[in-house]
């Protein structure tokens, strides 16, 4: 979608933003692919969410490290990116066995409409094993419910894995706190600090720090930093190319819980630094939310990484401690995506001087009538939808409401997309009668790149170009 006030330039400076969560980055992956082949010239990339990773990448050349073979999206463990925490898939199998024991009496019971059947049968035939099996039937049953068998060992069994679950349930919320690098002290009652978080984000967190540190450490063999140390690499590289070709401006957004803000974390050239990042002795509000990565005193990659795909309500807040002489003054505050940090995203490409902006999405529009689709009766799709739908809202709200500011928005975003969030092993589409995968999304994203915006808006730019040129030479 193109602004109709003015046509797009490659002289105007151009942020390009990614907006999702979850399998949307397969889609982000391809729609980067196509624009990096047609050589599109981007001065500022940003996102949320699952945006953030290919931003990150974006911003240091590294966006083939998310579609290549063996990248970020080719990898074999991409289903496990979000699961539940293990105590609540160790609680399921417990269940599960839970069922099955208290199941026993009514199966045995339930044997009974088989063996008469099978007994009149026999007896129909004459045959004395019809009356034989009833009777040997008859006395299994009796064995069976007898007070030293199944009325004993049934409520003892149950007991047994009643307490198993309390004892994952303790056992994993221990663990928790005991591997936090950070601790915040909470209210309420002890209990609930069983069970947690439902959904378990360290995969899609350690996937994307292990893809930004092999791009930082190339083809060395060196162990993974501590996130401190890696992020402070990734500030002094980016700090010290930017302006160079495939290395653009950084903008972040996450939200945090505490200070019930938006924060703001990026590394842009001057002027519009000073703009964007009050200096850290100043006085301005704006240091509350606005953290520059190159400053020095503070590395932030990493976790706004780790914050960027915590997913909101269902996986545990990134905790970050801010340094001892900044806004926060040294306090430890939980960090998370927001599917409306959209807007608040382009309000910032705005400040850092973006005139045109192209933003990624892999969400269709929102449906019209006759479009229904049958809601999901699983956990990871119903967390999926209301993710889902909340980030189509705010994306619609953002582009209405600040379209304004730029001399061009664009969007780059699928019609049909069956895929939710969540949906890490691809998605049935009713429209096909098929199974579509990861790998389809991101082809279909490096498609609707091409017919979106690369050859409608970039292509009819460069003709307009050559036909201005042609004119002054004449």
């Amino acid at each position: 979608m193109g602004d109709p006030r003015d046509t797009y330039s490659p002289e105007r400076r151009t942020a390009l933003l990614f907006t999702g969560t979850g399998a949307d980055g397969a889609y982000h992956a391809g729609a980067l692919r196509a624009l990096h082949e047609a050589g599109v010239k981007l001065d500022l990339v940003g996102g949320r969410g699952v945006g953030a990773v290919t931003a990150v990448m974006a911003s240091v050349d590294g966006g083939a490290q998310l579609w290549e073979p063996g990248g970020f999206w080719r990898h074999a463990d991409i289903p496990q990116l979000y699961r539940w925490r293990w105590p609540f898939r160790v609680l399921q199998q417990l269940g599960l066995a839970l069922l099955v024991v208290l199941a026993v009496p009514a199966a045995i019971i339930l044997l009974g409409f088989i063996v008469y059947p099978i007994a009149l049968v026999l007896g129909m035939a004459g045959l004395d094993a019809g009356a034989q099996f009833v009777q040997w039937f008859l006395g299994g049953v009796g064995r069976s419910f007898a007070p030293a068998a199944l009325p004993t060992w049934i409520p003892r069994l149950a007991a047994l894995l009643a307490a198993a679950s309390v004892a994952v349930l303790a056992g994993g919320a221990w663990l928790a706190w005991w591997r936090s690098p950070l601790y915040r002290r909470s209210t309420g009652h002890r209990a609930w600090a069983l069970l947690g978080s439902p959904i378990d984000a360290s995969v899609a967190i350690d996937r994307a720090i292990q893809a930004v540190w092999r791009l930082l450490k190339g083809g060395a063999s060196i162990k993974t930093p501590e996130t401190q140390d890696l992020s402070r690499r990734f500030a002094e590289l980016l700090t010290e190319n930017i302006g160079q070709p495939g290395f653009r401006e950084l903008l972040l957004v996450v939200h945090d819980l505490d200070s019930h803000r938006d924060m703001v974390f990026g590394l842009v050239r001057d002027p519009y630094r000073k703009a964007l990042f009050p200096p850290p002795g100043g006085v301005s509000s704006r240091r509350a939310e606005a953290h520059d990565l190159s400053s020095g005193t503070q590395a932030f990659t990493a976790d706004v990484l780790a914050a960027s795909l915590s997913l909101p309500g269902v996986t545990d807040p990134r905790l970050v401690r801010f340094a001892p002489d900044a806004y926060w003054r040294g306090e430890t505050h939980r960090l998370t995506d927001r599917p409306g940090c959209v807007g608040r995203l382009i309000e910032e490409a705005a400040a850092a001087g973006a005139e045109q902006v192209v933003i990624v999405a892999a969400t269709p529009e929102p449906p019209g009538p006759h479009e229904l689709r049958p809601p999901r009766l699983d956990g990871f799709g119903r967390v999926g939808e209301q993710i889902s739908s909340a980030e189509t809202t705010a994306l619609s709200d953002a582009v209405r409401h600040l379209h304004h500011r730029f001399q061009g928005v664009y969007l780059i975003r699928p019609a049909h997309n069956p895929i939710r969030p969540l949906d890490l092993t691809g998605a049935y589409d009713e429209r096909s009668d098929r199974v579509q995968t990861l790998d389809e999304l991101m082809e279909r994203g490096y498609e609707d790149a091409y017919r979106q915006f690369i050859e409608p808006v970039v292509g009819a730019s460069g003709d307009r170009m050559t036909q201005v040129n042609r004119d002054l030479d004449e």
